[in-house]
C-alpha cells in the first residue's frame, strides 16, 4: 500500500480480486455498470471548528491528508461508501441479520434473513424494497447457495468444483439467503474447520454487514467389530 500525491488530481483505477474473477471467465459477466465513492482514509475528527485562522480553515487538516492508492483486496477498500439520504435524516441505516455468526457441520444448512434498521429514518427494521446482495467469499465451502425474495437471483452464475482450485466468491441478490455446507472433507486436509465470510449489502441504502462463516468437520466414533474401524461425518 502507498499514498497518492494529492497536489494533483489522480485517477488510480484497478480491478479487485472479485473483478479479476469475473474478467477471467470471459463469458460477458464482467460489466462495469455503476460506481461508488468512499472516504475510508478520512479522519473527520481532524475537523477543527476552532481553527485560529477562522471557520474557512476548519477542514484544512482533512483536505491535506494523503490519499491511499487503490488496492485489489475488496474487503479492505471502499468499506465506507458515501450514500445519499433524504434531507433531515438523523439516523444512518444499519443492516442486521437473524444471525451474527454462521456455524455449520458438513452438509448442514443455514438461512440468513437480513433487514435494515433506521430505513427511511424509521426507528423500526424493514426489508429494503430492492433487496440485498449477499457475497460469499469462498464459494468452494458451499454445496448450495440460493436466494429468494426481492430481486432474487445470481449476479454472476457460478459453477464451482468445490474440491479443487483457489477460492472464488459468488454474489446473490434477494431478501432471504440459504447456504448448505459441502458434504466432503476433501478441502479440510488436517484442519478441523474452514473459515470464510458472508457480506450482506442493502441495495437501497448501501449499508452492509459481514457475517463470519465457519464450516466444521465433525467426526463421531462408531462401534466396530474386531479388526474394523469406522467414523461418521455429520
Amino acid at each position: 500500500m502507498g499514498y497518492l500525491d494529492n497536489s494533483s488530481i489522480t485517477v488510480d483505477a484497478i480491478l479487485t480480486k472479485r473483478g479479476r474473477e469475473l474478467l477471467s471467465r470471459n463469458d460477458g459477466s464482467f460489466r462495469i455498470t455503476q460506481f461508488a465513492l468512499g472516504d475510508d482514509e478520512i479522519d473527520y475528527t481532524l475537523f477543527n471548528v476552532n481553527h485560529p485562522n477562522g471557520s474557512q480553515y476548519s477542514g484544512e487538516a482533512i483536505e491535506n491528508m494523503p490519499l491511499i492508492e487503490a488496492i485489489p483486496d475488496e474487503t479492505n477498500i471502499m468499506r465506507h461508501k458515501l450514500v445519499t439520504l433524504a434531507r433531515g435524516t438523523s439516523k444512518l441505516p444499519v443492516v442486521t441479520a437473524n444471525v451474527s455468526k454462521i456455524t455449520l457441520t458438513i452438509g448442514a444448512t443455514a438461512q440468513v434473513n437480513p433487514n435494515t434498521l433506521n430505513f427511511l429514518d424509521s426507528n423500526s427494521t424493514a426489508i429494503e424494497p430492492s433487496g440485498y446482495t449477499a457475497t460469499i467469499a469462498d464459494r468452494r465451502l458451499l454445496s448450495n447457495f440460493v436466494s429468494k425474495g426481492a430481486g432474487a437471483g445470481s449476479q454472476n452464475a457460478l459453477t464451482v468444483n468445490p474440491y479443487v482450485g483457489t477460492a472464488v466468491s459468488e454474489a446473490l441478490r434477494g431478501s432471504v439467503f440459504s447456504m448448505t455446507a459441502i458434504n466432503s472433507t476433501t478441502l479440510f486436509g488436517t484442519n478441523n474447520k474452514l473459515l470464510t465470510t458472508l457480506t450482506v449489502t442493502g441495495n437501497d441504502t448501501g449499508a452492509s454487514i459481514v457475517i463470519p462463516v465457519e464450516i466444521n468437520k465433525t467426526v463421531v466414533a462408531q462401534s466396530a467389530t474386531q479388526g474394523e474401524t469406522g467414523i461418521t461425518l455429520g
